[in-house]
């Protein structure tokens, strides 16, 4: 599994602290920004990070903004991201194990680095369960399908 990462300049301090993280973890990643002290928009960071995940470069994202909120409705644009903004050890199991999140949304602005690294732990390590969820999965594509005028 590989990890598109990027953040804005809100979300920059939490975003160092993440590749680190992956980086002990032996966990393949590759940084799509923002640089220190770059005055970055969230909006080009996730598109940037998102394609990375669409071309088949990278498995998943993380997108680090000043509150998450940012990051997830950028990359939620794309079809087929499942992009989610975690805050607790919860919001990040039900992510995985309900929604198969592929792009987990973080703020630093709201979790100190030692929440957001332990939302991520969680984030990467839960699988997702299927059954009854993988029903409404296919729903929510064939409801994005329909509402972007593609096919499901």
């Amino acid at each position: 599994m590989k990890i598109a990462v990027a953040s804005d300049h809100a979300g920059y301090d939490l975003k160092t602290a993440l590749l680190g993280f992956l980086e002990e973890r032996g966990i393949p990643h590759e940084d799509f920004g923002a640089s220190p002290g770059e005055t970055v928009d969230y909006v080009d960071q996730a598109e940037t990070a998102i394609r990375a995940v669409l071309n088949g470069g990278c498995d998943r994202a993380i997108l680090v903004c000043g509150t998450g909120i940012g990051m997830a409705m950028a990359a939620n644009k794309f079809p087929g991201i499942r992009a989610t903004v975690c805050w607790s050890a919860f919001t990040a199991d039900m992510a995985r194990r309900h929604n198969d999140s592929n792009c987990l949304t973080l703020g630093g602005r709201v979790l100190r680095p030692d929440e957001g690294l332990a939302v991520a732990r969680i984030w990467l390590d839960t699988p997702f369960e299927g059954g009854r969820h993988r029903r409404r999965l296919d729903k929510l594509a064939a409801l994005e399908a329909r509402a972007c005028g593609r096919r499901p």
